[in-house]
């Protein structure tokens, strides 16, 4: 899934409806009406994307509300930023769509003996998919190093940090951990989890 990228102040306004255009140049659009994002704000759902028209010059013809609308000043402000790059200006609409449900989701700690099984199996896919079990460990590592840089957490599993952030980012989409400022914590899931089956482990 294609992505456009947002800054704090763009997502705040989406949040709060005052933004809900973005302007992009791309040779190829990388998003489609119903694409949404996981942001720090929540998820952002695209709800058009359009080519936007030339004027007699060539140049881009930018409304001055579409402008207002993608949080900036004026049209010329929206052509300026992304100017060097190749391709066609793109006119992507946007809204909030809700919050992550990760965030729901790693808050639930209140695991049946079915829930437990649902997640094991998937991090048994997991681990099946790779070339040796990893899940346990990464999730025990996280657990007992909360806050700690991914840097350090890799080099004490012996991996490169950009693999072990991969991994750590699938476990996230289970609701077993969380991003931390610096780091990563386990969730209350992740926790309940590891204290349910840690009892067949031993």
């Amino acid at each position: 899934m294609g992505a456009v990228l947002l800054d704090a102040r763009t997502l705040q306004g989406i949040q709060d409806g005052t933004v809900t255009l973005a302007f992009r140049r791309w040779t190829v659009p990388r998003v489609h009406v119903g694409t949404r994002q996981r942001t720090s704000i929540g998820v952002v759902e695209v709800t058009s994307v359009e080519r936007v028209p030339l004027g007699p010059d060539g140049v881009p013809l930018v409304p001055d509300a579409d402008a207002r609308l993608a949080g900036l000043a004026s049209p010329e402000r929206v052509l300026a930023r992304g100017a060097a790059r190749e391709g066609d200006l793109y006119r992507v609409g946007l809204r909030f769509a809700g919050a992550d449900p990760r965030v729901a989701l790693r808050a639930d700690a209140e695991l049946d003996a079915a829930a437990v099984e649902r997640i094991g199996a998937s991090l048994a896919r997991k681990d099946r998919a790779a070339t040796e079990p990893w899940t346990r460990a990464y999730l025990e590592l996280v657990a007992a190093h909360p806050g700690v840089v991914a840097r350090e957490l890799a080099a004490g599993l012996g991996v490169a940090r950009d693999d072990f952030k991969v991994r750590v980012r699938r476990l996230k989409e289970l609701g077993l951990t969380e991003s931390l400022e610096v780091g990563y914590r386990i969730s209350p899931r992740g926790a309940a989890y590891l204290a349910a089956t840690r009892e067949d482990r031993t």
